[in-house]
């Protein structure tokens, strides 16, 4: 009996290529003050983020192309965003925020990358998880308090979760670091 088809042309990376396409409307669309139309696309491209992996497994279609491009345009996503929220006046994000979780991304892909192309698993875990939880929650909440300026407590819970997702993007950036340095310690010795 044959495995299942491993062909990268599947419907776990066609929705990522979707996801992909709707990361850059965000990234095109916030900077235009076109905020409702970058929220809409925001939420549908995170929302779905689950069903490519999903349909992977469930149907036997995981590939080398989709466990690298998955996570590729889930930082596209939440990274693109943030930077574009740079540059729009009132949504609170700075650019040192921005960079603070593009760095973090950047240093994670490294360290998964360097560790699992040895032989080692770096799997993301749950504080990942959450982390991501909290950027898009502010991302969100930004976004709408752009669209309501007037509702205060919007613009308050906004602030709020960025402030949450940079301390909880900087702890888990941390915990990944000495995650890696006990696998590599162990590759060591």
């Amino acid at each position: 009996m044959r495995s299942p088809s491993r062909s990268v042309y599947n419907v776990p990376n066609a929705l990522t290529t979707v996801r992909f396409g709707l990361a850059i409307g965000v990234m095109v669309l916030i900077p235009m003050g076109m905020q409702f139309a970058a929220l809409v696309l925001f939420v549908i491209a995170v929302s779905t983020d689950w069903m490519d992996g999903y349909w992977a497994r469930k149907y036997g279609q995981v590939t080398k192309f989709g466990r690298i491009f998955d996570p590729f345009v889930d930082k596209i996503i939440i990274c693109g965003t943030f930077i574009a929220l740079v540059e729009v006046v009132g949504s609170g994000v700075a650019s040192w925020m921005a960079t603070t979780i593009v760095a973090r991304e950047l240093l994670v892909t490294s360290l998964r990358g360097m560790i699992e192309g040895s032989g080692g698993d770096f799997s993301a875990n749950q504080l990942g998880k959450w982390k991501m939880v909290l950027q898009c929650a502010a991302a969100i909440t930004i976004l709408l308090s752009l669209l309501y300026p007037a509702t205060v407590w919007l613009g308050y819970l906004g602030q709020t979760f960025l402030w949450s997702a940079i301390a909880l993007t900087i702890y888990s950036g941390y915990v990944y670091v000495i995650a890696a340095a006990g696998v590599l310690r162990k590759d060591v010795s």
